[in-house]
C-alpha cells in the first residue's frame, strides 16, 4: 500500500499544475530564518520551564530538516531524538502530533502510517504556518505528557506569530 502511495505521488509531481507550469523552471517557498526558529525554540521552553518542565526543543524547515536544537540542563538524553522526530512527523503529515496520535490508533484507517521510519506519534509536535503553507514544525519532548509538550510547542509558535502574519 505504502509502495503504491509513494508512486501516485511522485507520478502527481510530474503533472503540470498550471498551464503556466511548462514556463515555470523555478519554485519558490518560504521558511523561517534561523534567528526566527531560535526565537521560537527559546519561546516554547519559557513556557516549559514557566510550568516546572525541563524538556529539549527541535525545530526543523519545511523539510523536516534541524534548524535549531535547545535542550534544558537536567532534560533526558532521549529527548532531543524525540522532540525531532515530533517536529519531523508534523511536517511530514502536514498536522500536529496530537492529532496523529489519534487518527492513527489501532484499527483506524489510517493507522499504518504509525510504520512509516522516524514517525512519532505523540503530543508535541506542530507544523508552524504563515501565509497558509507550513514553513516550519517545532517539536517539545520532555515534559509529563504528549499535551503539555504540545501546549509548550504552541507557546513558541505564539512568541512569533506577528512575525508569520505576512
Amino acid at each position: 500500500m505504502l509502495k503504491k502511495l509513494i508512486a501516485i505521488a511522485a507520478f502527481t509531481l510530474l503533472i503540470p499544475q498550471t498551464a503556466n507550469a511548462e514556463k515555470e523552471a523555478m519554485v519558490s517557498f518560504k521558511v523561517l530564518t534561523p534567528e526566527v526558529a531560535l526565537e521560537m525554540a527559546q519561546g516554547a521552553l519559557n513556557s516549559c520551564r514557566d510550568a516546572g518542565f525541563q524538556v529539549a526543543i527541535v525545530v526543523v524547515d519545511r523539510f523536516g530538516i534541524i534548524q535549531v536544537v535547545i535542550r534544558d540542563q537536567l532534560a533526558g538524553p532521549h529527548t532531543v531524538e524525540t522532540a525531532r522526530r515530533k517536529a519531523w512527523t508534523a511536517v511530514s503529515f502536514r498536522t500536529d502530533t496530537k492529532a496523529m496520535a489519534a487518527l492513527t490508533q489501532a484499527g483506524k484507517e489510517q493507522s499504518g502510517v504509525r510504520q512509516v521510519a522516524g514517525a512519532l506519534m505523540i503530543g508535541g509536535g506542530v507544523p508552524v504556518q504563515a501565509a497558509g503553507t507550513i514553513v516550519a514544525g517545532i517539536g517539545v519532548s520532555g515534559a509529563p505528557g504528549g499535551t503539555a509538550d504540545d501546549a509548550c510547542a504552541r507557546q513558541g509558535i505564539e512568541s512569533i506569530i506577528e512575525k508569520l502574519e505576512f
